[in-house]
């Protein structure tokens, strides 16, 4: 080697030395507002998440690069025209500010990432991801709001469209949708994207949503076609805000180039309109959501590679009074799973029975055997049969035969729960390849994963996912899919934490959040449910949702502006529960013409006297105390440390006087002495330190004694009993009332055929619910061992310690933290317990040890514990831990 080319190499050296190494480092996952790559968000300032993946134990980001372009050929650090952040010195990986250029609404952009770890090391670029900003304001539009109004009303799902030509020159094309009611959006016959019963839900009156679509690879030079279909939906005359009797709908069209933008084609007075095949009934209240009427005389009519010419007809433009039509902030609702026939039997000569299997929310969809024309087939919907008995609680379709083709029942604009289908009108047994059920929800991501030795307690846990998973559509979580759909905040509160640790429900729960707080009245008054169609019951607990879930939110995802956004709400609404507190205490409130009842816990079981008034004042008060201790944080973070002071103060204040008013002295027992009145008070803090064992072992006596060891408690009740039962580190206790195999408790549902949980402990109503939902907390926290560190948000730093009850020998447990894949399997034998684990980069552990424990086993290595340590602290990567018990 001569000298030049020893030269070279030494520079070469120096300038991979300089960089790094890029091999061990890598970003995935990257997203936009939690989202990925969105379309159309609501804000000109977006924020940048993303995930690091490494080989090397211990690696930390130390610093990131973001490039943001109008277009992905100028992605690059000389030609990025929107933002070169340049290397910002930073661990910061979540909800990073854009710094660049002032984005304009309807403007869409690329982005990527780079990120340097604690030794220098930079990774390679990330795969590019983008982002678009949605219309924002009233003068972002020039599309008008338009309808097909027919006698039909809100019961038609018409279709409109419009002719249009553009030359495509390497442009995108991105279309804004605003329906009030559903859409689907065709162009040139072809669908545009995979969602469907678009968009999420609202408070109507308030706010309407846009979804947004990128449309270029649907569009072609010259003639092109937009077709948009649509169905009512919620938006059924005579609900709040409802301001015409049929879907309504604004679309807007615009080329996008080089950041800047041209309006195409909107909405307005020259489309035209047409029946489709599709009509509705039910009118969406209680026991009324109906289902679909499907002509196959007018399929013809719906959207294709050819459009009809003939039968359009003008359409009428709609003036709707003014309200905020903002970008849906969540995922669309998609198909996510199809489901095969368990069984199909007849019961008379037209008539027969299909089993799916399995409860589900979704969609239908049934080949039929040839028919005569006009021929009538209906199908009916139940979530479970008693005594053979079908109650489809006004849940039917019905498809009318135009005896031409292959004829198809598919529902659109309306869905069901359901687990039985009831088809009559056949002449034939359908065959089961024919049949196909389809599980709709938001498409947000699964993140999370449970299995143990005990196969009880994973079918428990694998019933409460899938619960949850057909209670999430539409961008919140219903109490019930198939008789009210409505987004109760008892409910939703009593499942939030379960709900967001077993999946990412970021997004969703700003779009629920937001109907809250759409939802609160001038006098801070909450109703039950959000969005609010109408009076609903619940009490306290329901109301108080904006601020508990807000906190458990911002928790497990990590979103400051979360809380500021709707810190004023939560101040308001306290504000209400004050005009309605007597001597320091909370009473009953009036009920309103939004609101009714006023409960405690709610759904317990047989011989639990949920309303006695010992027991709601109770736990209401215990959760108004839990409201201002969240509020404390709450202003904690948003560094306002007078409000801060103010709540604890409140805090501390109701505390003491719930338990001057409500603790019995000759039993050590509150209000009515059952488990919600003994546990809520415990992790609320009103329990003086010197009566705390007197309490717990109050609730071990009612619960083993007067209970007979089973749940005694309803859906507020057992995410309570949950929480306790962590924090007070009780595995058995929690563990021997799941085994319990008889009314009331899980595997008494289980052993009765349940495939999701119940709405009552004993069947009644509904068993497709979100009132159980709350111990699935315990699997995770409790036996898996993951808690987040106290007031640490998104898990950036954990607490791992399993708590292990008898009998249980191994378990293997993972989350998808917003930092990455966390995950603790550990294994118990021969008085040495075992932890495989694996920390993303960002997350920082302490593996806690139990009492007595001086040394453990790190990676093939002997590790001394200091006298009075506890923890082993870890940073990110993978490790063995192991010690005797």
């Amino acid at each position: 080697m001569n000298r030049y080319s020893l030269f070279l190499f030494f520079l070469v050296f120096l300038f991979v030395s300089g960089c790094g190494s890029k091999s061990n480092l890598s970003l995935y996952n990257l997203k936009c507002e939690g989202l990925t790559n969105p379309l159309g968000i609501d804000k000109t300032t977006p924020r940048f998440s993303w995930k690091i993946s490494s080989t090397e134990n211990g690696t930390v980001q130390k610093a990131f690069q973001i490039l943001v372009a109008s277009e992905l050929s100028e992605l690059t650090e000389k030609q990025a025209d929107f933002w070169n952040s340049g290397k910002i010195e930073s661990g910061s990986s979540l909800f990073v500010s854009y710094g660049g250029k002032r984005l304009s609404p309807g403007v869409a952009a690329f982005w990527k990432v780079r990120v340097w770890d604690e030794q220098g090391n930079v990774s390679p670029w990330s795969e590019p991801a983008k982002f678009g900003i949605g219309l924002l304001t009233p003068d972002d539009w020039q599309a008008q709001y338009i309808a097909f109004n027919t006698e039909n009303g809100y019961r038609e799902c018409p279709l409109l469209h419009k002719d249009f030509d553009v030359a495509k020159a390497n442009s995108r094309f991105i279309l804004h949708v605003n329906s009030l009611g559903y859409h689907e959006v065709y162009v040139n016959g072809k669908k545009a994207g995979s969602g469907v019963l678009a968009p999420a839900v609202s408070q109507f009156g308030k706010r309407s949503l846009i979804n947004t679509y990128d449309v270029t690879g649907l569009l072609k030079d010259g003639k092109n076609h937009l077709m948009l279909w649509l169905g009512s939906g919620w938006y059924t005359d005579g609900l709040p805000g409802v301001a015409n009797n049929g879907p309504v709908v604004r679309a807007q069209l615009e080329k996008v180039k080089s950041g800047r933008r041209e309006v195409v084609v909107g909405t307005d007075s020259s489309w035209q309109g047409r029946i489709s095949s599709y009509t509705r009934h039910g009118d969406w209240r209680p026991d009324r959501f109906g289902g679909e009427i499907v002509d196959g005389l007018l399929v013809q009519n719906n959207p294709g590679i050819d459009v009809p010419t003939d039968g359009w007809q003008p359409v009428s433009q709609i003036n709707i009074p003014a309200h905020e039509a903002t970008p849906q902030m969540t995922e669309k609702n998609t198909i996510r799973d199809t489901i095969k026939p368990a069984q199909i039997t007849q019961l008379a000569a037209d008539t027969f029975l299909v089993d799916m299997g399995t409860n589900l929310t979704g969609w239908l969809e049934m080949r039929f055997p040839p028919l005569e024309k006009s021929q009538t087939v209906k199908m009916e919907y139940c979530d479970h049969l008693v005594d053979g008995k079908f109650n489809d609680r006004n849940q039917y379709d019905e498809y009318i035969a135009s005896a031409e083709g292959q004829e198809v029942f598919v529902n659109k604009f309306n869905y069901h729960g359901f687990r039985y289908v009831r088809v009559t009108g056949l002449k034939q047994m359908p065959d089961a390849e024919s049949v196909r059920a389809y599980l709709v929800h938001t498409d947000y991501e699964l993140a999370s994963g449970f299995e143990c030795s005990d196969s009880d307690l994973n079918q428990i846990h694998d019933m409460l996912f899938y619960t949850l998973r057909c209670l999430s559509l539409g961008g919140d979580l219903v109490d019930c899919p198939q008789i009210e759909r409505l987004g109760y905040g008892g409910d939703g509160n009593a499942s939030t934490v379960t709900a967001q640790t077993m999946l990412n429900l970021g997004p969703l729960y700003n779009n629920w959040l937001q109907a809250w707080a759409d939802a609160m009245r001038e006098d801070g008054g909450m109703p039950h449910t959000a969005p609010n169609p109408y009076r609903a019951g619940g009490g306290p607990y329901w109301c108080g949702f904006i601020i508990t879930a807000s906190w458990n939110t911002y928790l497990n995802y990590g979103d400051t502006l979360l809380l500021k956004k709707y810190y004023p709400v939560m101040q308001k609404w306290l504000g209400y529960v004050e005009n309605y507190s007597v001597d320091g205490l909370l009473k009953r409130w009036p009920d309103t013409d939004y609101r009714g009842w006023y409960l405690g816990d709610w759904a317990t079981p047989e011989g639990i006297e949920q309303t006695a008034e010992a027991s709601v004042d109770v736990v209401n008060n215990s959760f108004v105390a839990v409201c201002f201790d969240n509020m404390e944080r709450i202003a904690n973070v948003l560094e306002k440390p007078e409000d801060a002071e103010m709540y604890r103060a409140m805090k501390e204040q109701l505390q003491q006087k719930i338990h001057e008013v409500y603790f019995n002295e000759d039993n050590n027992t509150y209000g009515t002495g059952t488990q919600i009145d003994l546990a809520y008070p415990m992790i609320a803090g009103v329990v003086p330190s010197g009566k705390a064992d007197e309490v717990e072992r109050a609730l071990l006596y009612e619960t083993d004694v007067n209970r007979n060891g089973h749940f005694a408690c309803g859906l507020v009740g057992l995410p309570v009993i949950t929480e306790w039962a962590v924090k007070s580190e009780s595995p058995d206790f929690m563990y021997s009332m799941l085994k319990k195999r008889d009314y009331p408790g899980f595997l008494y549902m289980l052993d009765n055929g349940a495939t999701t949980t119940w709405e009552h402990w004993n069947g009644a109503r509904s068993r497709i619910h979100n009132c159980y939902n709350g111990i699935g907390s315990w699997f995770y926290q409790g036996i898996g061992g993951i808690r987040s560190a106290e007031n640490v948000p998104a898990y950036r730093k954990v607490v791992i310690q399993p708590q292990i009850p008898n009998g249980i020998t191994w378990a293997n447990t993972f989350q998808e933290t917003p930092f990455g894949t966390l995950s603790v399997n550990w294994k118990n034998e021969n008085g040495i317990l075992e932890m495989n684990l694996k920390i993303p980069v960002g997350m920082e552990a302490d593996v806690v040890v139990p009492d007595g424990v001086d040394k453990c086993m790190l990676n093939g290595a002997e590790k001394q514990l200091h006298h009075g340590e506890r923890a082993v602290a870890l940073k990110s990567g993978m490790y063995q831990l192991s010690y005797k018990n």
